[in-house]
Formats: structure tokens, C-alpha cells, sequence
């Protein structure tokens, strides 16, 4: 969308014009639900996260500064949205002393094919605690000391956490299912799919190289 017509949509929504809120939302439904999945358990959880979102949106969109990425200012309210998510559903903490968490090794990585799906599903699958903190400081930069504030959490939580949604990540690579109706490969090994056959500790890189940190 040319900058013209992303403003003309944006003064639009600003009188609370619903065509224009109509097509804001359409615009950037694909950019936004990407962010809402990552903190979603699944896409109905992600679809009442974005819906919360473009409501805030809405209602605050007379404070977006237009000399700046209207995306970049859409995306942090579906994160905070997310985390407001977070912190209404939040049953149990996983907790650990700053002093151990300091001490957890992520072992070393190696390269590895896994693609964006895969990951997407791994990580929806992890308990909310580690996604959200994994999400924030692996894939939005967040630094621990942020998180912690953001979460109301100590830092060694944020660290603990960080660790242990690796950990599983690592573990559900190992655990995918072998495809039905294939044995072998090639000398006489396991078949594996793509996926399985990445190395234990290959998490690094492999998000590295889609734009996510270690």
C-alpha cells in the first residue's frame, strides 16, 4: 500500500469511518495475525488477540505519529496486546534463581533446514509462560531486563524461561512423527523427515537465520 493511501485510510479511521476500518483491517490482517500466532496457543486463540488489538487500534489511532512506520506502531500494540493476553491468563509461574539461570548452557548449534511452519507450530505448542518470553526476546529483541519489567517477572525467570522453551523446542524436533510407509534412508538409516533430522542443538542458527536471535 502506497504512503497516500495508507494516509487518506488512516484519517478515515481517525472520524471512525468503518469502510476505512474496513480496509485498515484487511490491509494488515496478514501482518498482524503473523505477530498473534506467535503468542497464541492456536488461530482462534491468535484471532481473538488480533480482534483485541485492531479494537485498540481503533480507539487509539489518533495517536499514531505519522512521520513514523505506521507497521512499527501497529505491531507493538498486537505485541502488548499479546502480553495483555498473557498476563490475564497466566495460571502458574516457572520460576528459577537468577544465580542458576546464569549458569544454563544452550548448548552449541549447528546449521539446519527447519522452516518457518515448523517453528511456528513448535512454538505454539509451548506452555504460555516460555512462548511469550521466547517470542519476546528471541524473535522482538526484548532484552531480559525488558521482559521482566514487561511481565512483572525477575530476571532470572526471564532467563530460566528463555532456556527451557529452547530446550523443549529442541526436544520437539527430535519427536516429530516419522511419516508413514518410510523406513529407510539412505545407507540403511532411519528415514527422517526434514525436521527430525536436524541436530538436537541446531535452534540457534536455524532461528538466526530467520530473523530470530540467540
Amino acid at each position: 500500500m502506497v504512503e497516500e493511501d495508507l494516509h487518506q485510510l488512516i484519517q478515515g479511521c481517525i472520524k471512525q469511518d468503518r469502510k476505512c476500518q474496513k480496509m485498515l483491517y484487511k490491509a494488515f490482517y496478514g501482518f498482524s495475525m503473523a505477530i498473534c500466532l506467535r503468542y497464541a496457543s492456536d488461530r482462534d486463540e491468535a484471532a481473538g488477540i488480533l480482534n483485541q488489538g485492531f479494537f485498540k487500534v481503533f480507539t487509539k489511532i489518533e495517536t499514531f505519529d505519522a512521520s513514523r512506520p505506521f507497521k512499527a506502531w501497529l505491531g507493538r500494540i498486537m505485541t502488548n496486546v499479546s502480553i495483555d493476553h498473557y498476563r490475564a491468563n497466566l495460571k502458574m509461574a516457572y520460576s528459577e534463581d537468577l544465580e542458576t539461570a546464569e549458569h544454563l548452557d544452550d548448548g552449541t548449534y549447528t546449521d539446519s533446514n527447519l522452516n518457518y511452519n515448523d517453528l511456528l507450530a513448535m512454538v505454539q505448542k509451548l506452555p504460555q509462560a516460555y512462548r511469550t518470553v521466547f517470542n519476546l526476546f528471541a524473535i522482538d529483541g526484548y532484552s531480559h531486563e525488558e521482559i521482566a519489567e514487561m511481565l512483572n517477572i525477575n530476571i532470572g525467570t526471564s532467563k530460566s524461561n528463555l532456556f527451557k522453551a529452547r530446550q523443549k523446542l529442541k526436544q520437539m524436533i527430535l519427536t516429530v512423527d516419522v511419516p508413514a510407509g518410510k523406513k529407510n534412508y539412505g545407507n540403511g538409516g532411519t528415514d527422517y523427515t526434514q525436521v527430525v533430522a536436524i541436530n538436537a542443538s541446531a535452534i540457534g542458527p536455524v532461528y538466526y537465520n530467520n530473523g530470530i536471535r540467540e
